[in-house]
């Protein structure tokens, strides 16, 4: 944004960006209190409407104590730093943040206090191999240019890049519209059609890295989930017969427990499609309660893959006197037991 026509009008606009599309995710700090308190808290009041205005007030002090320290310098003397626009600067880049992450399948609060439900556009997966590409290459073009012209002796006065910026911001608006339009056709594919002879409540397609044509589907139904592929090419849903059914399990007292800590509420607040596994240790006679979000889990030979673990999910240790001893996390290198806050 800064490249595409914003630090033309005031020192410092690239900073600021910079710092105001990376500020909502200060919130990583609440991790320090624990993974329950760090989940519940991710992507909350600094990822809201009313939380923008107040990143941008601590960015913008932050660049003008940067500013002073430096003796009052910038990169051009010739145009000075426009402190009120630069704090329209970072909340436009605050809402970059929100924007970018509303089109993930993980989502945003953004009315957060007011509303706590959660949003998303499901068009990418959190990490875009080609929203990456388009903001590279923008980046990129403009210093490969620059080396041509300072080898041929050229030179351009002010700021570079503003063409490649542009067309990278139109790729990814682009990309955006490809990956709605085949994303609307996979929902239609996945309404049109009964599973096991019952019509779905609910359906919702989630996305391949760089394929917009190919979705993992997720279908409630009054008595289970169904999680097929869905192949928008041919308009069809399961197309080689890979489709797995999950029952929703009955709840237990101890499943209840479990619902009930902590973590399982933090849990539950956000999951779309939540399912629970309970596990019992013969040795400690106790139980681990998994809970799992239906959107992050894999479809057998999907492009997905088997990981062998439970993403983003979390476990609750119960006694069987209905007891919390702890959360309980695959961290991918081992298994992580934490006390449970009991809400504190």
């Amino acid at each position: 944004m800064g490249r595409a026509g914003l630090n033309r009008k005031t020192a410092l606009a690239t900073l600021t960006l910079t710092l105001s599309a990376e500020a909502p995710d200060v919130d990583v700090i609440g991790r320090y209190w624990g993974r329950a308190f760090g989940f519940e808290h991710h992507r909350g009041f600094t990822h809201s409407f009313l939380g923008v205005p107040i990143d941008a007030v601590v960015v913008v002090a932050f660049v003008y104590l940067v500013w002073r320290l430096r003796g009052r310098k910038t990169n051009n003397p010739n145009l000075p730093p426009r402190w009120g626009l630069l704090f329209f600067y970072a909340c436009l880049g605050g809402l970059s943040h929100i924007l970018l992450d509303f089109t993930n399948n993980y989502g945003v609060r953004p009315f957060w206090p007011f509303q706590e439900k959660w949003y998303s556009w499901d068009l990418v997966f959190i990490v875009e191999p080609v929203m990456l590409a388009f903001l590279f290459l923008g980046l990129i073009v403009p210093i490969l240019s620059s080396l041509i012209d300072t080898e041929i002796g050229a030179r351009k006065r002010g700021p570079r890049g503003r063409i490649a910026a542009a067309m990278a911001l139109i790729g990814v608006v682009l990309m955006w519209g490809v990956r709605d339009f085949e994303h609307r056709r996979a929902i239609a594919a996945l309404e049109a059609r009964t599973y096991n002879g019952v019509d779905p409540v609910r359906v919702s397609a989630y996305p391949k890295w760089v394929d917009p044509f190919h979705w993992y589907g997720v279908v409630e139904t009054p008595g289970f989930f169904a999680l097929a592929p869905v192949d928008t090419l041919r308009s069809e849903v399961d197309p080689e017969g890979r489709m797995e059914i999950r029952y929703k399990p009955e709840d237990t007292p101890i499943t209840l427990a479990a619902k009930n800590s902590y973590a399982g509420r933090a849990f539950l607040d956000w999951a779309k499609y939540p399912i629970t596994e309970t596990e019992r240790l013969e040795t400690e006679d106790a139980y681990i309660v998994h809970f799992q979000d239906l959107r992050y889990v894999q479809v057998p030979g999907s492009f997905r893959g088997d990981r062998g673990r439970r993403v983003l999910g979390v476990g609750v240790k119960v006694d069987k006197n209905l007891q919390i001893l702890g959360d309980v996390y695959d961290t991918g290198n081992g298994i992580v037991i934490e006390a449970d806050r009991g809400g504190k």
